[in-house]
Parts: C-alpha cells; structure tokens; sequence
C-alpha cells in the first residue's frame, strides 16, 4: 500500500509479516533512521530516554489506535515497547511524512478488541498469560498479525494449551525432558503451527495476505481427560498407583498415542529382583513388552568349554535393559502366556517348546535378535521348535497341582489319566532331528523362561535354550477346563 493511499484510508489492515517490516531507507530524509537491539524473549522495561538515541516516538505523546469498534490509545512508550512492530512501523511513517506539522492520522485495524485488551496490557508492561487454548491461538494469531516479537517469543516459550477429552490442560514444555518422551505428540503436533518462528504457517503463501488464517485451539477428543491427568501426574514424577491390568492398559495406550515412549516403558509390567543364588539382577518382562533395542548378551565368565571348542562356541544368558530407563541390563526372565505355548517331553531329555499364532512370530522375532546380538551362527528351527530345560529349581504346576519338574521332564512311562478321545495324552510328534517318537504334550498357560545360549549337543556350533522358572501347565482338556470361570 503507498503512502498517499494509507492516508487517505479509514481502515487500514496489515499483512503478516516475515520477516518484520523494516524501516524504509530515505537518502533525502533528514530524520535519522531509528535502530533498535532488541532481544525478544527478554524484556527489561522501557527508559524514559534512551542515550544516543532520537526516537521518533516520543514516549509521553499518545497515539491512537481503533480496533473494530474501540479506541485505543497508547503512548510511545508503550507501542516501542515491543518492536519493531506493525504499530511503529506505521506511526514513525506517519511522524516522516508529516514531519511533526500535523495531527497523527488513527490507524484502524478490523480485528477483535477483546484480544487487544490483553495486548495493550502487554504493550503497557504487564504479564499477559493465555487462560486456554483459544484464548492462546487468538493472542497467538495477532501477534503475528501486529508483528509483536516480543509477545511471539513469549508464547513460543509458554504452556502448550491442549483440551483433551472435555478438559483443557496447561501442559509446561519442560515436562518432556525425560528420555524417550521427546518427540511426541505435543513437541509435533502442536509445534507444526506454534514452535516455528521461520516458518509460522506452514504451507501457506503469505504474499499479500490481509489476515492470518482462522486457528482451532488444538483439541483431542477422542482420549480420556482423567488418563491423561495421571499421565502428568507420573510426568511430574510423582508416584501413581496402578489399581489392575485394565487400568494399566489404559495408561499405555494413552502412552503410545501420545508417544511418551519413556514413560511407556516405566509402566509395562515389569519387576525387578536380586537373585542372591546367582548372584545378580534380573527383570520379569512379558513377551509383549520386549524391545529389540534393550536385548543383549553377557557371556558367562567361567566357561567350562574344551579348549577345542571356544573359538566356535559363545555360551552365555541374555539380559534386557528397558529403553530409556536402565542403564545396566538385567538378566531376562521372560514370561509368555495366552495358553500359546506346547511342550513336548520326548525320550532322552528331547524336550521341545511349540508356539502358535502371534507367540510364534514374537518368539521367532526375538530369537534372530538374540542370535545376531550373539554374533556367531545359532541353530535356530525353522518351525519355531526352541529346546526348553526343567531342572531342580523350576516351579512347576501341572493339572493344578505342584510337580516335580526334573521327574515329570524324565519320565518316559505314559500314566492313566482322566481325558476325552479327542485329546489324547500322548501322541506322535516329528522332532526336529527329523524321527518321529512318542511324546506328552503339555499345554501352557503361563511360562516364565530364561533364555541361555549354549553349545549344542553332539556339534559345535551353538543354540538357544529355554530355561524353565515357573510353568503352569495342563497335560489333558479337563485341566484346562476346571480352571474356566462362568460369565456371570
């Protein structure tokens, strides 16, 4: 817009800025070009007079401003309180054209007055905080719109303001600096139009447009208000307590929407305990909850392996650290239920463990990883099959009732027991040295396994061992069928 056509105007309407409008340079002008150093994101009040300065403003003289129906009027020190600025621009415009002989035109802009108020609160030197997330996106957008750096810098570093459910939260920007909490849904989603000071509106052609875009205050609805508090609650660092398995889903749901990856791996079910038989620590992870990044691999220290065969063969356990949140991995019992499990007990200890569905895929998957953590070639059978080793310190419950584990595992003799046609005890089973043999066939309803890397009997390459801690498990359907519980 030129300057005779911004005189004769009655209303005048900016275009947002970017970068903030500049002074225009007039060789013939005889008033000095005003340069201000101004450090956005810190204000230090305005001084009555500024050495070395002749400012074009002067900071008693009182100019006015009518937005929509209201008139404003603010004095030099105000409106060069947070510059350079629309409002500078156009009234130091306004001083070079009349050269101080005439009146100052009122500069009329068709935006809201309520959210001017709060914006001459801030020109006028008090501390003006978004109550909600509208109220932030209008404050947000005008003072793009008026080209406030100040203003702009103070609500890039303010509180994200995000309704969740039917509930507004004033989220602080700091509470993400544990690890794995950052980035999330916040530091990306709501930075796409609030934490970019290059690029404000992203996408949009900004080349002669009178007005920014109308914002919706970042709202999700479709997530619970009160999980979302206990999130904040634990982000705080305070203690929740988490009253069954259904509340701590919820949690973790709302933890993956969120990508708050840290705070998820602190609330998987996990426990942690020393172990002073073997003299370590060890942490109880489900199946499910097993990142590949947190495998690896202790070699045993005292290795009881002919000279002949420790080149080729690396015993050992694997260990497991929780992304994000342990620093030292931890020897790995590994808990796999949803009745996915088949244990087959052959002759000469050939004992055997089957998995289907998802447990297959899962258990296959963390096999290659252990294998490569390893770093030497393991025997790995491509149905899945994984030898599994019940010795003196296993728990085992079979049928319901305590067993012995290392007698159960040896027997070879098929006892009576109560069961259908359908389900025999004991049936032909293909092993993975490719013979068949008469096998019992335990079904699994919870298994907590450790997972051993050793030599592999009879060659010298190496293989993945299941080591039994504590087994629930079924040999016949009525078993399975006496633990059901009626639907109401």
């Amino acid at each position: 817009m030129s300057s005779t056509n911004r005189q004769s105007s009655q209303l005048l309407t900016p275009s947002i800025p970017r970068p903030p409008p500049s002074l225009p340079k007039n060789s013939n002008s005889s008033v000095p070009t005003l340069t201000r150093n101004v450090d956005p994101s810190l204000s230090t009040g305005v001084l009555r007079e500024r050495p070395g300065e002749q400012p074009l403003l002067p900071a008693e003289k009182v100019y006015p401003i009518q937005i929509g129906t209201e008139l404003f009027r603010l004095s030099g020190a105000s409106i060069t309180s947070d510059a350079p600025s629309y409002f500078t621009h156009f009234f130091e415009d306004q001083v070079r054209q009349t050269e101080g002989n005439q009146s100052i035109k009122t500069l009329y802009i068709d935006r809201d007055p309520t959210v001017f108020h709060d914006i001459a609160r801030h020109l006028q030197g008090y501390c003006v905080q978004p109550l909600d997330g509208t109220h932030y996106v209008r404050l947000f957008a005008d003072a793009q719109f008026y080209s406030l750096p100040r203003l702009i810098s103070q609500l890039f570093s303010s509180e994200i303001f995000i309704q969740i459910g039917d509930h507004n939260f004033q989220v602080p920007r700091d509470i993400f600096s544990s690890p794995g909490d950052s980035p999330n849904f916040f530091t990306l989603g709501f930075g796409l139009f609030f934490a970019t000071r290059e690029e404000t509106f992203p996408g949009l052609d900004r080349t002669g447009l009178l007005r920014p875009p109308p914002i919706a205050s970042p709202c999700v609805p479709s997530r619970s208000a009160n999980v979302f508090s206990q999130l904040l609650h634990l982000l705080r660092g305070y203690p929740l307590r988490i009253e069954n398995e259904d509340h701590r889903a919820e949690l973790l749901r709302d933890c993956r929407y969120f990508h708050l990856r840290g705070l998820e791996q602190k609330l998987i079910a996990h426990e942690i305990t020393y172990n002073p038989e073997r003299q370590t620590l060890e942490i109880l992870l489900r199946l499910d909850d097993v990142k590949p990044s947190g495998i690896s691999f202790v070699q045993d220290e005292n290795k009881n392996i002919p000279s002949s065969l420790s080149v080729n063969v690396t015993t050992g356990w694997v260990h497991y650290a929780r992304p994000f949140v342990d620093e030292t991995p931890l020897e790995l019992i590994l808990e796999i239920g949803s009745d996915h499990t088949i244990l087959n007990l052959g002759p000469n200890g050939k004992n055997q463990a089957m998995f289907h569905g998802l447990t297959k895929a899962r258990v296959s998957a963390l096999l290659q990883v252990v294998a490569g953590k390893v770093g030497t070639p393991l025997s790995i059978s491509a149905e899945t099959m994984v030898k599994f080793i019940m010795d003196t310190t296993t728990d085992l419950t079979l049928d319901g009732k305590p067993a012995d584990a290392v007698r159960e595992s040896k027997t070879t003799q098929i006892a009576e027991r109560i069961g259908t046609a359908m389900s025999p005890e004991s049936k032909k089973r293909k092993l993975d040295d490719g013979l068949e043999s008469v096998v019992r066939e335990w079904k699994v309803r919870t298994g907590q396994w450790r997972l051993r890397v050793q030599q592999e009997a009879g060659k010298n390459g190496a293989e993945i061992v299941l080591v039994a801690v504590k087994v629930d498990a079924f040999m016949c359907e009525r078993a399975k069928n006496a633990r059901r519980k009626f639907l109401s």
